[in-house]
């Protein structure tokens, strides 16, 4: 299709940049490195946001990496999920803010009005100097070392240069000032990288609900616009009915669809049995559901085609859609689509291909609780 990104970036609302990636990481050990190795090298300023965080060893190192780099003067703004983090100790927090680290926690706590604590910032963003970002789904957490598991988490994490680095601080900064921040620009100006480079687009989820959700939009447009495959990875797979229709238009139509999901081993046992209520229809009409067994998948993608690739924090499910802040970064880039295919090609070689009649045999008690969790679909 002509103008594809601009298209897809009028209809979903998205941002169009350049820049180019520059790393691209599978499994909790190449991950934290990679992000800690980013830490280190700044010289200015990281900005960083996340949703889970948990005290133990990363905790730790992601702290001990930050002091360091505080105590020789970069400037460090971090946003961390009220819920996501309420295991973190208080003085965990302290000490950074003892060298000058400032902290903003998103969305805490307000007796007055318990329904608005659902809505999370699910984004995963480091951004180094304005010149380096550092994009996945993995938070601060040794869960994703696959703890009682014989297998780390499958997530993976993508690094980008260019005009995009500074997009995305621009993009934290935001947050940061919708947050009740203060932001310096005349200190802290964005600098984007000149040079021109591979277009990208970055769709912003935030505050999203049913009549304006860009990161559904994205979704939607990207399997309306596939010609030969549309796979996806999501460990929280709960697709509404309209996007059931979606994908099943698109099978009906030839193209190829595979979707890679959490099996047994889950962080949320009751999501996994919820999901599998909604395989029936998918099933029926061919679509491949590969179930991953080692540990829990929780990387986010989808690979359109040959070519289109969306990474980030996005599920596909509801919450993505419409309660979370979410972001995500999608290209047309042939080498990057052969990494991701790759990346999901083991993924599946490690997966249960679930069959009609292997759903059908599900046991009463899964059934049970996945009927009873679809009765609290949208919050899920």
């Amino acid at each position: 299709m002509p103008n594809f990104i601009f298209t897809i970036a009028t209809l979903t609302n998205s941002l169009i940049t350049e820049g180019k990636v520059t790393g691209f990481w599978v499994g909790a050990s190449d991950i934290f490195a990679a992000r800690l190795n980013a830490i280190r090298s700044a010289k200015y300023s990281i900005q960083f946001e996340t949703y889970i965080m948990t005290p133990g060893r990363h905790a730790n190192d992601f702290a001990e990496a930050i002091v360091t780099q505080a105590k020789k003067g970069v400037k460090i703004q971090i946003i961390v999920d009220a819920y996501g983090a309420k295991s973190i100790n208080k003085s965990y927090w302290k000490e950074l803010q003892i060298v000058g680290v400032e902290i903003l926690f998103f969305n805490p706590l307000k007796p007055r009005d318990i329904l608005q604590y659902l809505h999370r910032n699910h984004r995963k963003l480091l951004v180094i100097d304005g010149k380096l970002a550092l994009v996945g789904g993995a938070g601060i957490s040794d869960y994703w070392d696959g703890i009682n598991e014989p297998a780390p988490w499958l997530d993976y994490e993508v690094s980008f240069e260019g005009e995009i680095a500074a997009k995305l601080k621009g993009i934290f900064q935001k947050h940061w000032l919708d947050l009740g921040g203060i932001v310096d620009f005349n200190i802290e100006p964005l600098n984007p990288v000149p040079f021109k480079q591979q277009q990208l687009l970055v769709t912003i989820g935030e505050n999203p609900n049913y009549r304006n959700s860009p990161i559904r939009n994205l979704f939607k447009t990207s399997v309306l616009a596939a010609r030969e495959r549309i796979w996806i990875a999501s460990p929280y797979f709960l697709p509404n009915p309209s996007s059931v229709k979606l994908l099943i238009d698109a099978k009906r139509r030839g193209v190829e669809i595979k979707i890679l999901t959490m099996g047994e081993r889950t962080d949320k046992k009751y999501i996994h049995y919820t999901s599998r209520e909604l395989y029936g229809n998918l099933l029926k009409e061919g679509i491949e559901i590969y179930e991953h067994q080692p540990s829990m998948m929780h990387a986010k993608v989808i690979l359109i085609d040959r070519n289109w690739v969306s990474i980030g924090s996005s599920n596909f499910d509801p919450r993505s859609f419409f309660r979370n802040d979410e972001l995500n970064i999608s290209q047309i880039d042939r080498k990057f689509a052969q990494q991701i295919e790759e990346f999901f090609i083991n993924g599946f070689s490690q997966s249960l291909l679930v069959s009609k009649n292997q759903w059908r045999r599900r046991s009463l008690w899964e059934k049970l609780i996945g009927r009873f969790w679809l009765l609290f679909y949208w919050q899920l």
